[in-house]
This record gives structure tokens, C-alpha cells and sequence, in this order.
């Protein structure tokens, strides 16, 4: 992936290419910063290539398409190169970047119109359920202990949008509820609730996966069983042979 202009960015990348060049070989995340702050293009490509492939994992979790991870991420540096200047090292400029990513994402969700569920629909869920009650916002470890992870990204990514990006925000990259409502623009208890509905499908999703799963090594089984015994009668003589 190659750091390219994009929706009017043209001119900003321009003034980026033109600038005076300083020498970069060696340098540390922190000065690359500081001369990306004074126009440099090279250190500002520093840390695009430093950051990249995290900005586009996280892209990537949050919409679940690739297309999509690939345009935001580039949309992520271009708020970079405007807004870099503002970082003032009070917190770690990857967890600043991080943020100033999360934002694009939301931003591009909300105009495509992200779909949420109201508490209550959750509460009535929970006042017909005759197990023992939950707390919805509350860490779930069986999610959590999930081994099959190549399995439970790909059930990520079949969440619908609202579910998958709190579950994505909350449980992946640790923001509380209140940051994510916060970011979202909703109630604490909808970002609970959209949470516990994420868990609640991601279960769902891996049960079911689980069951095709030893479905197939069942098939696989008879199907060896079925050719070792063709084998056997193959190599046993008949009769007429004896």
C-alpha cells in the first residue's frame, strides 16, 4: 500500500512532495515527528511506514472490508499530514494516531448511516430469559479464550456494522464504554447493549462454525474409512483366483 492523494488531497500532497528534504537515515520515531511537524516529507513517510500496517488492521476490524480499510487508512494519513502539527507528545503518538484513526472510521460510518440497537431491547431479552442475569458491558471470557482466532476474525467481519464496531472498540482495543459513546455519539447503555448483542452473535457465529467443522472431519473420516476398505477388498483374490 503506497501513500497516495485522495479526495482534494492533491494539493496538500504537492506541498508535501516540494518541501526541502532533510536527511532521515537513523532516525527515531520522535525526531521523524518533529521534522514531519516542519513539513519533511521523507519522515512523514517515516512514519507511515512505521504505523501503516496498524492503522489498517484497525481500519480493517472496524468495517470488515478490505476496500474500505484500504481507503481509510490513506484517508487516516491525510488527517495525519493536516493535524500533525497539533500533537504536543501528551500521550504516545501511536495511541494519538490511533484515536485520529478510530475518528475516520467513524466519520465514514456515519455517513454511510450506522444501524444501532436501543437498550431496551436488550432489557426485555433479559427479563425473558430464565438463566441467571448478566451484566451486558461486563467482559466475556469465553470470547476472550477463543483459540481459533483466524475463526473468530472471520465471524468478526460477519457482524452487522453497529454490533461489530463496539465489540471491535471495546473488546480488541480496550476503550470503555464511556469513550465509545463518547466517539459515537450515542448513550453508555447503548454502547453496552450493541456489545452484548456483538457477544451474543459471535457466539452464535463460532457455535455454528464449530458444528461445520466436525461435520467435515466426520465426512473426512468415512471418506478414509470408505477408501481404505476399497483397498482392502482391491488387494484380497477372489475365488476363482485361488
Amino acid at each position: 500500500m503506497t501513500l497516495v492523494a485522495s479526495n482534494g488531497s492533491a494539493e496538500g500532497y504537492k506541498r508535501l512532495a516540494t518541501t526541502k528534504k532533510i536527511p532521515v537515515g537513523g532516525l527515531s520515531e520522535q525526531e521523524a515527528i518533529g521534522r514531519a511537524q516542519q513539513g519533511d516529507a521523507e519522515s512523514f513517510e517515516v512514519l507511515y511506514g512505521l504505523h501503516k500496517r496498524r492503522v489498517y488492521s484497525l481500519c480493517l476490524r472496524m468495517t470488515g472490508n478490505t476496500a474500505e480499510a484500504e481507503d481509510l487508512t490513506q484517508d487516516a494519513f491525510l488527517q495525519l499530514y493536516r493535524k500533525i502539527a497539533t500533537f504536543r507528545g501528551e500521550s504516545a503518538f501511536s495511541t494519538w494516531l490511533h484515536r485520529l484513526a478510530v475518528n475516520v472510521v467513524l466519520m465514514h460510518l456515519r455517513k454511510k448511516g450506522l444501524h444501532e440497537v436501543p437498550l431496551e431491547e436488550n432489557n426485555k431479552e433479559s427479563q425473558q430469559d430464565d438463566g441467571p442475569r448478566k451484566d451486558i458491558g461486563a467482559r466475556d471470557n469465553v470470547l476472550a479464550g477463543s483459540i481459533d482466532r483466524v475463526n473468530l476474525q472471520r465471524s468478526i467481519e460477519s457482524l452487522p456494522p453497529g454490533y461489530r464496531l463496539v465489540f471491535v472498540l471495546h473488546d480488541v482495543e480496550g476503550y470503555e464504554h464511556n469513550e465509545i459513546a463518547g466517539m459515537m455519539g450515542c448513550s453508555v447503555g447503548n454502547s453496552k447493549s450493541q456489545l452484548h448483542k456483538a457477544r451474543m452473535k459471535l457466539r452464535e457465529l463460532l457455535q455454528l462454525s464449530a458444528a461445520e467443522k466436525a461435520s467435515r472431519a466426520v465426512k473426512e473420516k468415512k471418506s478414509v474409512a470408505r477408501s481404505a476398505g476399497a483397498r482392502r477388498d482391491a488387494e484380497v483374490p477372489g475365488e476363482s483366483e485361488r
